[in-house]
Order: C-alpha cells, then sequence, then structure tokens
C-alpha cells in the first residue's frame, strides 16, 4: 500500500489506517482484525486511552508486541478517566498528560508512542502547559511525535501557530466537507490532515441507505436531510458508475495531498478489505474532483470560530 508523510515528520504512515475504536470489546475478534489489518499493508493504527477505558488499547498492543518496528503506533489523551468508574472529564493538564502516557505505555506493551494527539480541547484550556508537556515528552523520548484530534478552527489555529505538530485529526468526507476551508491554512504549517469517519457512518458505503438508524432518517446526517442523502448517492450512483460508494469517498479523501492518511473503522474482516481494495482504485482526474464537489455540500463550520 502507499505511504504518506505526516507534516515535517518521519513517520511513513499507510494511506488507509485502521481507526481503531470499532474494534469492540471481543478480544479474538478485534486480535482477527489487527492481523488481517497489518497483513494488508496497514501499518497506521489509531487508538485512544478512552476507547474502552484502555481495553482497546491492550488489544492493539498484544497485536502488535512481537512487530512494533513495523508499526506507526497513534493513541491519545486528555478524557480523563478511572478504572471501575462510569464517564470521564476533560483534563489538559502537564500533569495529567505525562501521568497518562506512562498508563497507555503499559497497556500497549510498548517504551514509545509514535503520535500522540490530544483528545479534542477548548480554546480555554492552558494551551501552553499542554504544548509543554508534548514537548518534554518528545525530549524523554517517549513519544515521537505529537497531533491534536480537533473540529475547532480556534483551537486548530491555536496550535498551528504555537506548538509542533505534524497532524491534525479531523471528521472529513464527501459529506463533511467542513475542514476543507481550513486546509490552505493547515499546508501553509506544513501540517497534515489525518480523516477520521471518510465514510460517514457507512453512509457512503454499498450498505443500502434504508438501513440506516432511525436518527438519520429522522434528523439526516449533519446539514443533509434523509432525502437529500438519497439523492447525493443516487447521483454518484449516475456520475460514476464505475466505482463502488467506499472507492469514491475513499479516493475522494485521498485526492486532497494534506490528507496523510484516511482512517475508516472496521468491525469485521469484510469491510476491512473493502477499505484496502477501495484505496487500490484509479484517482480522480481534476473533472471528476470537481464533479463530486458539485454533487455534495461544502458546508463550513459555523461554531468555534474567532469572533
Amino acid at each position: 500500500m502507499k505511504k504518506r508523510c505526516l507534516g515535517t515528520s518521519d513517520l511513513y504512515v499507510s494511506e488507509i489506517g485502521l481507526g481503531c475504536m470499532s474494534l469492540g470489546k471481543e478480544e479474538p475478534k478485534a486480535r482477527s482484525i489487527l492481523d488481517e489489518a497489518i497483513d494488508l499493508g496497514i501499518n497506521f493504527l489509531d487508538t485512544a486511552d478512552l476507547y474502552d477505558y484502555g481495553l482497546n488499547e491492550e488489544f492493539v498492543g498484544k497485536a502488535i508486541k512481537h512487530r512494533r518496528q513495523n508499526i506507526i503506533l497513534a493513541t491519545k489523551v486528555g478524557n480523563r478517566w478511572e478504572k471501575g468508574k462510569e464517564g470521564w472529564y476533560w483534563d489538559p493538564s502537564k500533569k495529567y498528560i505525562k501521568e497518562a502516557v506512562k498508563n497507555s505505555l503499559k497497556r500497549l506493551q510498548t517504551d514509545y508512542i509514535d503520535l500522540y494527539q490530544l483528545h479534542g480541547g477548548t480554546i480555554d484550556d492552558p494551551i501552553e502547559e499542554t504544548i509543554e508537556a508534548f514537548e518534554e515528552l518528545k525530549k524523554e523520548g517517549v513519544i515521537r511525535y505529537y497531533g491534536i484530534s480537533s473540529i475547532r478552527p480556534n483551537v486548530i489555529k491555536e496550535y498551528l501557530n504555537k506548538s509542533n505538530i505534524v497532524s491534525i485529526m479531523m471528521q472529513y468526507s464527501l459529506l463533511d466537507r467542513r475542514p476543507e476551508e481550513w486546509f490552505d491554512l493547515i499546508e501553509q504549517h506544513n501540517v497534515s490532515v489525518i480523516a477520521r469517519g471518510p465514510l460517514a457512518k457507512g453512509l457512503l458505503t454499498e450498505r443500502p441507505l434504508e438501513l440506516a438508524n432511525d436518527q438519520i432518517k429522522n434528523d439526516g446526517y449533519l446539514s443533509y436531510t434523509y432525502a437529500e442523502l438519497k439523492n447525493v448517492r443516487q447521483q454518484l450512483e449516475k456520475a460514476f458508475p464505475n466505482f463502488t460508494k467506499t472507492e469514491i469517498a475513499l479516493k475522494y479523501v485521498l485526492s486532497q495531498s494534506i490528507v496523510g492518511a484516511a482512517i475508516p473503522g472496521a468491525s469485521n474482516i469484510d469491510q476491512l478489505r473493502e477499505n484496502v481494495q477501495a484505496a487500490q482504485a484509479k484517482a480522480f482526474t481534476h473533472d471528476e474532483i470537481h464533479k463530486l464537489k458539485t454533487i455534495t455540500k461544502a458546508n463550513v463550520y459555523t461554531n468555534h470560530r474567532d469572533a
């Protein structure tokens, strides 16, 4: 599988990574998906300490223990929780980050993390303190690089201006084009985008729209009504008869040079294989990309912007 470099780092990640959140709580099934992903050429695994309260990191750690050097391992921090207790709260403090990383390393059975990401963030956070924590962890050799996972423009701009992040994880798909407004600014800082949710909760796959949950049927998805979703899918089928919807979705996201990787989740091996195969489809031409943009909405973020 083709690889791309994240920002100014020396992390070369597979174009399709694996978002591990959907692996589930059954270890044999999770391990089979992780093993298959690596066998298919995926070297970029993204987890978080919050996923199933550490269990997800444990599964990933066991799966990569004997081949750690071949994996680009990413995890996240900031949502504080205690074992045995429900719920969590936001804590981007330096003290907590430096405590949490030790627990992640233990669960992941490794002595370093390739990409450590802040799992959210607000403009009211002690941002300088948070950055200081990441920079110290880099100097200590505990992490190689750091990034943020955020869709808040005001937070993104702060980290672009004040930190050495190499990546920003953002929800990005043909049905959620809000990040595109910020691509030029992000690119000016030599930072990569990691695209989560590129299949838009399965709306951009071969799964029949009629099987969508009641919330989507009643409320739609982001700025799309259910009727609009149906119309978009029909237009995609008509305009691109030689592509599956999964191919269209992933190749569109990957057509953006700023995107370092797309990280769809997979709750079974069939989904995983479909995602990897879709990445092998031919690249879109400039005209085809323009057509895709005319079919979908150029929606933008309305909240968390500068006044």
